[in-house]
């Protein structure tokens, strides 16, 4: 009966860490509402709705997010994250970088070393109000058959009294079945990633200095 209770007690933990990998900070309106970025991945195999409220207006948060990418402004992650997962990763930025505000459609954001190949292409782009990435390079080693094309939606709404409510919207198709399967069983480390990337987004976006970082994540000052 015990094994069966820690069995059990171990299914329910992963189902919640499945669930919140998918939506972390979402409502079930925000998982629900359709995007015009959807059309570019219309049979989505997988789908995640993060969210935060930022008490900054959309035009605060912007320039975060249109310097994004390795070694531009980064991804705004926990830096512990980084240094375990991708040590290549150089910080992220603490400023605003004026070189890399001019972001336009058609541009490719990179997402590592060169020789990986891996970047994003920017889709659609509307100030302060919409970026979409797309991606058909963050490919695995395996299997030889894999394919995987991977839109990333970003859209700012004016909630009012200084404030934004920024959703990030993933959706992917890719191949064969056994990488589908692959991607949904590890979907609850986004819980990890998503919950940092915007966390990060939102205490540059209000101005919090670095040193209170670990407000949002008690593991920066133990893995600092």
């Amino acid at each position: 009966m015990r094994k069966i209770l820690i069995a059990a007690a171990a299914l329910g933990a992963y189902a919640a860490a499945l669930y919140e990998g998918a939506s972390w900070g979402s409502t079930r309106e925000e998982r629900r509402r359709p995007l015009p970025s959807d059309a570019l991945c219309p049979r989505s195999m997988i789908t995640t709705n993060h969210a935060i409220t930022i008490d900054a207006p959309p035009a605060a948060v912007w320039p975060w997010l249109v310097q994004m990418g390795w070694h531009r402004g980064g991804w705004y992650t926990y830096r512990w994250v980084d240094r375990l997962l991708f040590p290549a990763n150089a910080p992220s930025a603490e400023t605003v970088l004026p070189e890399l505000q001019g972001l336009r459609r058609g541009d490719h954001i990179p997402d590592g070393p060169p020789e990986t190949g891996c970047h994003f292409v920017v889709e659609e782009i509307e100030d302060h109000k919409l970026l979409v990435l797309r991606s058909r390079t963050h490919l695995p080693p395996w299997p030889p058959s894999r394919w995987l094309d991977w839109v990333w939606a970003y859209t700012l709404d004016d909630i009012g009294a200084g404030g934004t409510r920024l959703l990030l919207r993933t959706r992917a198709e890719l191949g064969p079945n056994v990488l589908v399967l692959a991607y949904r069983a590890m979907l609850w480390t986004d819980f990890v990633m998503a919950r940092s990337h915007l966390q990060g987004i939102k205490r540059r976006a209000e101005g919090t200095s670095g040193a209170n970082a670990a407000y949002f994540d008690p593991w920066t000052r133990l893995m600092s």
